[in-house]
This record gives C-alpha cells, structure tokens and sequence, in this order.
C-alpha cells in the first residue's frame, strides 16, 4: 500500500525507491510511504491516529509507523528530487531542480555496484549497465539473466572439455560472456528494483556453480589431451572455498562487534588499511591482489584460450594463495591487536559454520577446556598428515580422524568467543577437503578424484547454503540436516574408514555414492528453504566475490 501526497514534486526513480523495493517491509522518501505485507497492520494502527501536526500527511504516516516499532527505510537520494513544496516559489524551485538532473543518468549509474573489483568497474559495467536496461524495457527478469548466464557457462564448459584448441578459445570467449551477463542480473535488478529472495540464491550459488564447473570442463579436456589435472582443479576448488569461507566467517564474527562499546577499527592494522584507501591507486591494487571474481574469470578465460589445463590450475592456485594468506594475514592481525568483544549472535553463527555433526557433538557435550584453536589446528595437521604420509588403507589414518573428531569437537565444546576463533570454520573446511583429496590420489585409480571432486563440491554447496542462510538472518540448516550428512568430523572418519576397508578399485564408487547422497539431501532442503516464503532475501551488494 503505498500514500503520495498530491502535492509531491520530484524524480520518478525516486517515488521508485519509495513505492517498489520489496525488500523492505516500510520505504519512505519526502511526500511518499509504502509498506508490505509486513507493515500493513502498523499502517492500518497508524491511519487511524487524528490527523494532527505538519507536514505531509506520508510523512506524518511514516513517523507514526516507525514510532510504533516498524523500521522505515529511507533510501539515499543523493542527486534526485523528492518534495512537498509549501507554496508556488517553493514548487518552481523544486522543479527547476527536478530539471536539472537527468533522472536516467542516476538510474543507471546507481545500476553498478558502488564498490567492484578494477576489471568489472572498467572493463565490463560501462556497458552493462545499458545491456540490463535493455532487457529491463522488454519485460526480462533478473532470474532469466542469471540464467542465461549459468547456461552460457556450463556451454563454456563443454567446450573446454572438447579438449580441443577451438574449444578452449570457444570456452574462454564464452566464459566473458557468462561473466558479463553475471553482471547484468544485478544491475538489471537494482535499475529495475526487481529484487526477489529467489534471485538472490540463484545470484550467490550459480557464481559458484559456473566456475567449479569450468574447473571440472577443463579438467575432462585435459584427460582428453592425456594430461591428468584433476588433482589440480579439486586442489583449485578447495582453495577458493576455503577462501571464501575465510571472508565469510570473519566478517561474520565481526559484524556487530560495536555492539558491545568496543571498536573494531582501533589497530594499527585497520589504521593502515585506512591510510592506503585515501590514495586511489592503492585501492585498486588491493582490490586487484585478492584476484576477486571479475580478474579471477577474466585470468582463465585468457589463459583457456591460449595455453592449457595444467597452465590455468597453476595460475589459479598461485594466484588464489597468494590472495588468499594476503587478506587472512590482515586480518589476523586486525583480530590479535584491536579491542573487540564476540556477542552472542556472532558466537552462535561460528558455531553453525563450523558444521559440526553428533560425534562433534557428543566431544563437546564434555569440553576438556584445551587451547581451542591449537588444539585444534593439531588435529587437522594430524589428519591430513596422516592421510599424506601413510599409505593408502592404513588404519593408522583412521586412528588420526579419531583424534580429529575428539580435538575439533572439543574446539566447539564451548562458545567460539576468542579473537582468532574465526578461523576454526575455515580450518575445518580446509581438513576435510584436503582429507578427501588426498586419499583420492593415494588410491591411485581411475575415477577417484572426478569422484571426490564431486563429494567436495556437494559438501562445498552446503556450506555455502549455510553461510548465506546466516547472512539473512534465518540461522543455519535444521539440526537433522547436519546429523544426516555426518557433520565435517563424521565425513572425514567415513572417508578414512572406506579408504581401509574398501578395495582401491572399489574406492571412486564409495565416493561417488556419498557424493550422490550428499547432494541429494542438500539440495531437497536447500532448494524447499529458499522457495519457502520464510526464506531470507540476500544480497551481495557492494561486494567482489
């Protein structure tokens, strides 16, 4: 339900913001309130006070709502007009105003994301832009350009697989082109305000899918070619998630540290990150060191193109630790040298991220009160060590994931509250994948690791279906969801004991069977959660992937 005043002056895209945004349950701008189902009731409460008082009677609705409890969003207008002139001066003024500004520049320009890596700012929204209001005038969606885009991928991806040359050329062109379009959803929502709680799952979890099937495309190319790089591209997979897991746990753990009186920008650390963002240049190399998503696909759609497989693997794992221990080293050391307390609702998301299944659960029902974090970065250095060094079927590796699930259980025996906490998610992520690679390689037999390829990636897609349902608000997966699929600890005991009890050439048909049956039971859920009406609405707005 939306209330303009009859005397309202001003932009188009400005009541637009006010009247269609619908990802907030009450907007208003100067003259124009619109509510939601959510704030119907409030509004209803409201309209029926005494029309009291000055101003525009929306304006009078809007404070009267917000007083009662409801948040009322008031978007930024910047150069755009919104006014209730009080006379005929007031009314000239505000229409020579509306004049003298080009409401489609603004549009279009408020399109792009305000803060984007140096290769999309430059190289791909100065036209995108005008491709999203293209589609937005004949009556195209966000969701169909999302897509669009993941089909354009996974034909990318095909083509690479050909393990020809003209299908890697082919594959890099068209990997752009995924990329471009990638860019032109979210600018197509924002120009057209269609946002939607299902676009912004697609948006979040087709990136992901488009570029881990890319890895897998090239890796079937070069088999083709009889090069074996599947041990490279599961090694390139596990170092984007745990990166991206890296990213999502800190800035969950320090989302609303001020919430407690205490700054979280008071280190020297964050002090320098200060100092270099006021020089321009430096903020684009900082942007550019962490290869985010835009110089990530633009650095293997070129190098598809023109050399091969192995050569975009090393590149990426290059490229990607570097960027990598670049941001975690910042951060660690923003976490050791500034003042910052965990609330509660931090604590608690740690936890959900961390994944831990019943055997976690039961370790930690009986905390021995270690070193948390040392402790438990023994035990995934235990793990993986073992799973390296000893030959493939030894239970003496079955005997370190049983350390691994006391000493990670214990690490969430009780709230994740200390200043380096924050790693233990990505910690366990990085346990567990690398757990699985490793025995992949050591059974040494064919299909072992395009099957443990796709048991990461099933399990990757559930912790990424966490993080986001946490980003919104909604908490983690239902408890039976995490029992069901073992928790980390629990695959990673699981895979040790198949590599001992399992013959060798029996050992891709186990992985493949817990990948299938991951994947099922992940997807059922995530997908009933996110087309539910319940389902959060989330947007990555601002931020490089």
């Amino acid at each position: 339900m939306a209330v303009v005043d009859s005397g309202f002056v001003g932009h188009a895209h400005a009541l637009r913001l006010a009247l269609t945004d619908p990802r907030f349950d009450a907007c208003a701008v100067t003259g124009a309130f619109a509510v939601q189902a959510g704030a119907r009731a409030a509004l209803e409460k409201a309209a029926q006070l005494p029309p009291d008082g000055e101003g525009p009677y929306a304006d009078r609705l809007a404070a009267a709502v917000e007083a009662a409890g409801t948040v009322v969003r008031r978007p930024e207008l910047g150069t755009l007009v919104a006014a209730v002139p009080s006379g005929e001066a007031d009314r000239a003024e505000a229409l020579a105003a509306v004049a003298a500004v080009d409401d489609e520049a603004v549009r279009l320009r408020t399109a792009v994301k305000s803060r984007d890596g140096f290769f999309t700012t430059f190289f791909i929204s100065p036209y995108s832009r005008y491709i999203a209001r293209w589609c937005a005038r004949r009556g195209l969606t966000p969701n169909q350009v999302t897509t669009a885009s993941l089909l354009t991928a996974l034909i990318a991806a095909g083509c690479a697989a050909t393990g020809e040359r003209w299908g890697y050329v082919t594959a890099g062109v068209l990997l752009l082109v995924s990329f471009v379009l990638d860019c032109t959803d979210g600018q197509l929502a924002r120009y057209s305000l269609q946002y939607s709680t299902l676009g912004a799952w697609l948006d979040a979890t087709f990136d992901r899918a488009k570029e881990y099937s890319f890895y897998a495309g090239l890796a079937l190319g070069a088999a083709r070619g009889g090069d074996d790089v599947w041990a490279l591209a599961l090694g390139s997979m596990i170092l984007m998630t745990c990166r991206h897991v890296v990213d999502f746990s800190f800035n969950e753990a320090n989302l609303d540290a001020t919430a407690v009186g205490k700054s979280v920008t008071g280190s020297p650390t964050a002090a320098l990150s200060t100092r270099l963002d006021s020089v321009g240049w430096t903020v684009w190399v900082r942007r550019m060191i962490i290869l985010p998503i835009g110089e990530r696909w633009a650095m293997i759609a070129v190098l598809t193109a023109a050399t091969t497989p192995r050569i975009v693997f090393y590149a990426l794992l290059i490229g990607c630790a570097f960027g990598a221990l670049y941001t975690t080293a910042g951060r660690v050391l923003r976490s050791v040298t500034r003042k910052a307390e965990r609330t509660d609702r931090a604590a608690q998301a740690l936890a959900d991220l961390a994944d831990s299944g019943p055997l976690a659960g039961l370790v930690a029902s009986h905390p021995l009160r270690t070193l948390r974090l040392p402790f438990a970065v023994l035990g995934a250095a235990v793990m993986v060590g073992a799973a390296c060094y000893e030959p493939y079927g030894s239970l003496v590796v079955v005997f370190a994931a049983l350390l691994y699930v006391l000493l990670s259980g214990d690490a969430v025996g009780t709230p994740p509250r200390g200043p380096l906490d924050w790693l233990l998610p990505p910690l366990f992520r990085a346990a567990e994948y690398t757990t699985v690679l490793v025995l992949a390689v050591k059974a040494d037999v064919p299909g072992a690791l395009p099957a443990a390829f796709g048991l990461v990636a099933a399990v990757a897609y559930h912790h990424y279906d966490t993080v986001y349902r946490i980003r919104g608000g909604s908490g983690a997966p239902p408890r039976w969801l995490v029992r069901t699929t073992g928790g980390h600890e629990g695959r990673v005991l699981l895979t040790a004991a198949l590599a001992a009890v399992v013959a060798r050439e029996a050992f891709p048909v186990a992985l493949t069977a817990l990948a299938v049956f991951v994947a099922l039971v992940v997807l059922v859920e995530s997908i009933r959660f996110w087309v539910s009406a319940g389902a959060p609405a989330v947007h990555d707005e601002g931020e490089p992937a």
